[in-house]
């Protein structure tokens, strides 16, 4: 790549405008998405290819005995048996990193050898000629265990730690902080009221369409693996897989081609990714292996197990004052790499306070390993719980104080006058429209009409329906550069991003992009970032993503950050490679770069549109014919530029739930959602739309009707999806957005908006169910809002 000449004058401070920047856009990525013609990981076939199955424990806490692979061995079709113990396998393992002293690091085995932690580990690999020949051997593999004391609940397994998950843990403490500001203890003790409460989240997870795979190819001198995978990370994934493999990062190509969802689930090195790479290593030959959904849910990451004890001390006209909270996070039996254990409980303490003013804030944070699936990032990390929390309490002020629920909020939300305003974590508020954001939604929910349509449902001859309406307000901290560290002391930051824009020489424009896509559209954002600013058509930018030997670095897909900091980069790059065009096209019009303008690939001047230069001569000289080329110029036009923020941006949001309760059943019918968020500057509002109602979505689902649950002995019991009640089309409620377009402190002015949608429907939902169920006096604070729950209440309350 060309390094290009300093006279080329950018202004990096301008956002990017104009042109298909903030249109509708139809996706490009539609086109062969929905003909059916997309590139997952099962699409992905080498001539020779073996398949993997796995042996995985059917229990949960256990010493491993003996394990006997010869009938495996003997079975139709295998080629290899694996296990922990073999030369091969037994020094690996993923070691999630970080400087936090309170962490401790739990080396996960790639095949358990001596110990398995959680159902589903692996603890041998079968390979066959075919799926079906591997799972059927695989059946065959004998392991005898010693089972050992199972530890399911976070709490429990702190408070008795009895044949600890780790040994390098006895207490079963893998992560802990104490988050402290102010003086609780004598602010609680002054206040007018203080309410204690304990609340609980449910353990689900995201469920992509297309679960995890790999396939794995090395050449044939065994120096280069070139892996297939469905990641989110693919540079932080070649990384940790070089590390497990003992390889140069450059002695790994991952591969990432269209993924069918990720959601956080894919953002993590499992051990299986090392392990096809192994076996791919071992036998010369390319494998490969596809999970099945029962895979999935047993041993792919989990999310959101919380339980909070809370102590908020409020004035008398509503003003929150102080919380005390402990946490106990449920990790399950690994730290996961490369984000450790500490991904939810830190985010969980850092981000309780949400959208308030406080001035005395502790929370005690506990990350509890237990013999559970490994817990991580997953949409909303952790602000899902929080937002619940913080939500239930201010209603329950509320209604103990004699106040509406809007009015608290009104009351303890930062406002524009506040700004700058440091929360008790250190974080800065950056956000002047969280009013805004909750006006928007009572104006549009209709807030005065449904209170009068509720007390006449109630009131003597009304139709007795049970009706509530909840509200919930929340930021998300997105874009995060580098002063905002990524987990506990992780030994990276991941506030930078890359892109690399190239002009070929008939003019045609490629964006290589570090930014990945499960499914948000970047193919056709970032292209309508890249054709803005080069003054083109959208149609002549090809967007590229998610092969490391092509990309010159990038972080990948998570908080919120492709929008912020991935259009940062490609404006960058594109400015760059658009000031050398400029340049030549001065050079051969006799202008001044400052004089011209590109519109849709040909460069003129204001005063003369129809005398110029197309960008495709331009480009033909810039690579054939450098003699034409202002001297000093170099040939070529290509550019590489990262993007940092520096600092983070919050993004603002409400969200009001209406729901009706049948008393009889305790079912919950969301009748309507409203949400209202500021997305700062939006590149496509099509896509942004999107985006709000699928994390809309899945926070129903959340809130109504996924819940892994484990019995005392580990077995997970809600394994399949007869189950395990994943949200489903016919029980999305009918959302209204609503957005706010505040400029952020970035180069695009832009705020994430990926994972925000998902934040609000727990509490907003919650409030709703206990406003409807208030004339019993039942407040529910533990999820999900399962009938049964409900119903067991109403019954309770009626004895």
């Amino acid at each position: 790549m060309s390094q290009l000449d300093e006279s080329f004058r950018l202004d990096e401070t301008v956002p990017t405008s104009g042109g298909p920047f903030g249109e509708s856009v139809p996706r490009h990525e539609d086109a062969r998405l929905l003909r059916g013609r997309g590139r997952y990981i099962a699409n992905v076939r080498y001539d020779g290819q073996l398949a993997v199955a796995f042996v995985r424990s059917p229990v949960a806490h256990a010493r491993i005995v003996a394990i006997d692979t010869s009938a495996a061995l003997d079975a139709s079709g295998v080629i290899e048996v694996a296990t922990g113990s073999d030369p091969d396998f037994a020094p690996m393992a993923l070691v999630a990193e970080s400087a936090l002293r309170t962490h401790v690091a739990t080396p996960q085995p790639v095949l358990a050898a001596d110990k398995v932690r959680y159902q589903g580990e692996a603890v041998a690999a079968v390979v066959a000629t075919s799926a079906a020949l591997a799972a059927d051997a695989a059946e065959l593999v004998d392991v005898t265990y010693a089972e050992l004391t199972c530890h399911v609940n976070a709490v429990a397994a702190a408070a008795d730690p009895a044949d600890p998950v780790h040994d390098l843990a006895p207490d079963n403490l893998i992560v802990t902080r104490l988050f402290d500001a102010g003086d609780v203890d004598t602010a609680l003790a002054a206040a007018h009221l203080v309410i204690e409460r304990e609340y609980r989240t449910n353990r689900h997870g995201g469920a992509p369409m297309e679960g995890r795979g790999a396939v794995a190819l090395w050449n044939r001198e065994r120096t280069k693996l070139t892996l297939h995978a469905t990641s989110q990370v693919p540079h932080l994934h070649r990384n940790g897989l070089a590390k497990v493999l003992g390889v140069p990062d450059s002695a790994v190509r991952l591969l990432v081609g269209d993924v069918g969802g990720g959601f956080g689930i894919k953002a993590v090195l499992y051990p299986e990714d090392a392990a096809i790479a192994q076996l791919a290593r071992r036998l010369g030959r390319p494998v490969g292996w596809i999970e099945t959904r029962s895979e999935h849910m047993l041993t792919a990451l989990h999310a959101r197990d919380h339980h909070y004890t809370v102590r908020a001390g409020f004035e008398a006209d509503g003003t929150l004052i102080a919380v005390d909270a402990v946490l106990h996070a449920n990790v399950g039996a690994y730290s996961a790499s490369p984000w450790t254990a500490g991904v939810e409980p830190l985010m969980a303490g850092g981000l309780l306070t949400g959208p308030y003013k406080l001035g005395h804030y502790r929370c005690n944070v506990l990350g509890v390993a237990t013999n559970t699936t490994p817990t991580g990032p997953y949409r909303g990390v952790a602000r899902p719980a929080t937002v619940f929390v913080m939500e239930r309490l201010l209603d329950d002020a509320a209604a103990t104080l004699g106040l509406d629920p809007l009015d608290i909020r009104r009351r303890n939300l930062v406002a524009p006058d506040d700004l700058p305003y440091t929360a008790p974590t250190r974080l800065v508020h950056d956000s002047r429209t969280y009013l805004d954001c909750l006006e928007g939604v009572v104006e549009r929910v209709g807030y005065d009409d449904f209170r009068a349509l509720q007390r006449a449902s109630t009131a003597p001859g009304g139709d007795g329906r049970l009706l509530g309406i909840g509200f919930a307000c929340y930021n998300e901290l997105t874009g995060l550069g580098q002063k905002a560290s990524a987990g506990p002391r992780l030994p990276f930051r991941t506030g930078h991003e890359s892109a690399s824009v190239r002009i070929d020489p008939t003019g045609a424009v490629t964006a290589a992009m570090g930014v990945t896509s499960q499914g948000q559209g970047l193919e056709t954002t970032m292209a309508q970032v890249v054709a803005a600013e080069l003054g083109v058509d959208i149609d002549t930018v090809t967007v590229e993503m998610g092969d490391t030997d092509r990309i010159a670095f990038g972080l990948g897909a998570f908080a919120s950050r492709q929008g912020v900091i991935g259009s940062g980069a490609a404006t960058l790059a594109a400015r760059t490679v658009r000031a050398k065009v400029l340049t030549i096209a001065a050079h051969l019009l006799e202008a001044e770069p400052e004089w011209l303008t590109i519109d849709d690939g040909f460069i003129h001047t204001a005063d003369a549109p129809a005398v110029g230069v197309s960008l495709a001569t331009v480009a033909a000289v810039a690579y054939f014919e450098p003699q034409r080329l202002p001297p000093g110029t170099e040939p070529g036009l290509e550019s590489t530029r990262f993007y940092d923020p520096i600092t983070g941006t919050f993004a603002a949001g409400a969200q009001a739930a209406i729901v009706d309760v049948d008393p009889g059943t305790g079912e919950v019918d969301v009748q309507r959602i409203v949400c209202v968020e500021d997305t700062g500057r939006v590149i496509n509002p099509m896509i942004v739309d999107g985006q709000v109602q699928g994390a809309i979505v899945q926070g129903v689902g959340g809130a109504l009707y996924e819940h892994f649950t484990y019995d005392a002995n580990g077995q997970l019991l809600t394994g399949t999806f007869m189950d395990y009640l994943a949200i489903s089309a016919d029980c999305v409620p009918p959302i209204e957005l609503g957005h706010i377009a505040d400029p952020a402190h970035n180069l695009n002015g832009i705020r994430g908006v990926g994972e925000g949608g998902t934040l609000g429907p727990y509490a907003a939902i919650a409030n709703a169910v206990c406003d409807a169920l208030a004339p019993y006096g039942i407040t529910i604070d533990d999820l999900p809002l399962s009938p049964s729950r409900i119903h067991a209440a109403l019954a309770a309350a009626r004895r």
